[in-house]
Parts: C-alpha cells; sequence; structure tokens
C-alpha cells in the first residue's frame, strides 16, 4: 500500500485515501497540522507539556468531537420536533487529565476512563421535552461509538 497523500482534499476519484484525515508534524516541536476534510487545524501540547501552545491538544479535539456531536444531535432532534431549543451548551472534561497519561504512556495503558458531560438547554422547554433531548444527547454518534470500543488498525 503506498502512502496517503499529503493532503485529504487529494482525494481524486478512485482514490484509495479519499476522505482520510491527515496529521503532518514537523522535525520539532509537537505542532502538527491537520486537514480534514479540506479544513486545516493545528493540534499541539501545551507549553507546560512541552509544547507550543499553537492549537488544541489530541485530547481537546475528542472530547471536542464529542461536545459538537452531542450539541449537533440534540439540535437536529428539536429542529425535526420543532422543539422551541434556542441554544444547547455541551460542556465536557476527561478525568483525570490528559497530561498523566502522556508522561506514563511507555509504562502503563493509557486512555480517558471517564468523562463528565454537562447539557444545559436555553428556551421554553416543558419538563419532558427537557428529558427527552438528555436521552437524545446519548444517541450521539460519537458518543456511541467512544461508547461501544473501537479498534484501530495500522496499515503501511
Amino acid at each position: 500500500m503506498t502512502s496517503p497523500p499529503t493532503h485529504a482534499a487529494d482525494g481524486e476519484p478512485g482514490n484509495d485515501y479519499a476522505g482520510w484525515i491527515v496529521a503532518r508534524a514537523g522535525a520539532t516541536g509537537f505542532a502538527t497540522e491537520l486537514d480534514m476534510g479540506g479544513q486545516s487545524l493545528t493540534a499541539d501540547e501545551p507549553v507546560s507539556a512541552g509544547g507550543g501552545g499553537a492549537g488544541p491538544t489530541p485530547y481537546e479535539l475528542l472530547l471536542g468531537a464529542l461536545a459538537s456531536c452531542t450539541a449537533m444531535t440534540i439540535r437536529m432532534y428539536a429542529s425535526r420536533k420543532k422543539w422551541p431549543l434556542e441554544s444547547v451548551v455541551v460542556r465536557i472534561r476527561d478525568t483525570p487529565a490528559h497530561i498523566t497519561d502522556c508522561l506514563n504512556c511507555e509504562i502503563q495503558e493509557v486512555g480517558v476512563r471517564s468523562l463528565d458531560r454537562v447539557v444545559h438547554f436555553e428556551g421554553p422547554l416543558s419538563a419532558e421535552q427537557h428529558t427527552r433531548l438528555l436521552q437524545i444527547a446519548d444517541r450521539c454518534p460519537v458518543k456511541q461509538t467512544l461508547a461501544r470500543g473501537i479498534q484501530i488498525r495500522t496499515v503501511e
């Protein structure tokens, strides 16, 4: 198998790597450029961990994916039901902090073992609508993927 293209957008018809997320790190530091379907983003580690603080950490990106998917799933459902949801705010944090995992990754299993999520709704929702939207939060595809576990294969 050949190497993926430098940019995810390089996916021409028939290209085996169309749709790939591409991460490219330089020779020094931790700053990593991400190309995601034509969108660019920089990930990095905080200065306190030896990075440059140029972007969110990989764990923050993971938590951001979960928070944004939760908010989008709730918004989609409320819109489809024509419920008066004015806004939804999702807060997520990992426990314990990921830096401990980073420091100990060579000697022990690592990974987020527990996440705290707070979902706040604005708008004149009934108690039943509020309860249903909290249930819908658990239907978020990213949450379901993480909760079920995921197998990651490394290929060349």
